[in-house]
């Protein structure tokens, strides 16, 4: 592969068009997925602490904002040297083009998130694999798109959104390259785990065209099956949310009591080894102000050893040769790691946090059961008081969309998972209760 196909500022279905003065197509694409309205949506979606009551606990929208902006310095700070080693890159390339898409890809990477975080991504699954209204499918649909159905991701369901007309984002290709972890179909059989690229998939049957074309333009090596390889700046967007996670949610979990100040200054100061200065510590008053400063301090700390392991296995990368989280290879591996099973057994374990997942596995199924057989409905024309009126509850440009395809169960089924997995934490409760009949 090589850097001038791989930053491709080609939009698909739109003619090449030169960039603004001020502002380039990779910068447009960051403005295009801040105004959007599944970027927006992600306010009310949990991050981990469900439906939060602090107004210092991170949601989606607010993790999303600060992944992007560590991507953004990973990107550059790859850029910088990358520029340097390939004199025969495009003239008006720069390292902020490499922060931008970086910056673009990572602001957008949890848009396919559902209600209820990874838990809601199960429940979905859950609902076609052992729900019998969702069993009913199976014959309908064929063996791939069956594949998709039984196993929501989030990304494949994000890499949906970004191409959507509903929303017009039209985002670049090298934007697109970097946004998919998972450059691969569901039904692979030979998938290979060991493989990062490969351990979940990035994109269903109907965005496979999609990423055929995004992979052939950007030049990325395919695999066997429907396989290709990761666009290099994935790995940055992958560190940048490796590294938020690790250290914005072990912060969260200090704020609400959950892991002790003394432990959490210990596993932070595990990160910055020589860097940890415990007399400037004390000098700092307020439990929050401290581990703030030891947050940016290690977030700086492992920018710079992610960095590292990129530049260092460049070559590695472009020849689709390297295929590992770059957390997973940095200085502070161990570190991460010691954070990490505290983080399970202490904050992704709290009760709140099991309590509101265990509500995700009621309420999502639900709401599919019923918009499902609303779909149904619409496909059949049959008439049903009932479904007359959730099928009412559907958003128009949904209803117009299934009655186009009246033959077409998957096209019916992704587009109601579309309006069910982009609902908010508090609206999806909310709209099961009330179809249940619970509130009005």
């Amino acid at each position: 592969m090589n850097w001038n196909q791989l930053l491709s500022s080609q939009r698909i279905g739109q003619k090449p068009t030169s960039a603004e003065y001020s502002r380039s197509a990779f910068e447009q694409d960051y403005d295009r997925i801040i105004f959007s309205h599944p970027f927006r949506r992600l306010q009310d979606k949990t991050q981990v602490h469900p439906l939060p009551e602090h107004d210092f606990v991170h949601t989606r929208l607010t993790h999303s904002l600060e992944v992007s902006s560590v991507g953004r310095s990973l990107g550059r700070r790859a850029g910088e040297v990358i520029l340097k080693r390939h004199s025969d890159l495009n003239n008006n390339l720069s390292h902020f083009d490499f922060g931008a898409i970086t910056a673009a890809a990572s602001l957008a990477h949890d848009l396919g998130n559902p209600p209820f975080g990874h838990a809601g991504e199960d429940a979905i699954s859950d609902f076609f694999k052992n729900h019998a209204e969702g069993l009913y499918f199976k014959n309908k649909v064929t063996e791939a798109e069956w594949t998709d159905l039984i196993k929501f991701e989030g990304n494949a369901q994000g890499f949906r959104i970004i191409n959507s007309n509903q929303y017009g984002l039209k985002l670049t290709l090298a934007t697109l390259g970097a946004f998919t972890k998972y450059p691969c179909a569901a039904l692979l059989p030979s998938r290979d785990k060991s493989r990062k690229s490969q351990k979940k998939f990035g994109f269903f049957q109907t965005e496979k065209s999609v990423f055929e074309e995004t992979a052939s333009t950007l030049g990325l090596i395919k695999y066997s099956g429907e396989s290709w390889c990761r666009h290099p700046l994935t790995f940055l967007v992958e560190a940048a949310d490796d590294i938020c996670y690790n250290i914005i949610d072990l912060e969260d979990g200090c704020r609400l009591g959950l892991v002790s100040l003394k432990d959490t200054i210990e596993l932070l100061a595990a990160i910055l080894k020589d860097d940890f200065k415990p007399e400037k510590l004390e000098k700092i008053s307020g439990q929050n102000e401290k581990v703030g400063v030891l947050r940016a301090m290690a977030i700086n700390k492992l920018v710079n050893e992610c960095i590292d392991v990129f530049l260092s296995h460049e070559t590695d990368l472009l020849e689709g040769k390297f295929d590992s989280a770059l957390t997973d290879l940095c200085a502070s591996k161990n570190s991460l790691d010691v954070i990490s099973a505290i983080s399970v057994e202490k904050i992704y374990r709290a009760r709140h946090v099991v309590e509101i997942e265990a509500s995700g596995h009621q309420v999502l199924p639900g709401l599919l059961q019923e918009f499902t057989q609303a779909g149904v409905y619409i496909l059949t024309k049959e008439k049903s008081r009932k479904y007359q009126n959730l099928i009412l509850l559907l958003p128009e440009e949904v209803r117009v969309a299934i009655a186009q395809e009246p033959d077409n169960y998957y096209h019916m089924l992704r587009l109601i998972i579309d309006f069910v997995s982009g609902l908010t934490d508090r609206h999806a409760l909310s709209l099961y209760r009330k179809i249940h009949g619970m509130s009005l």
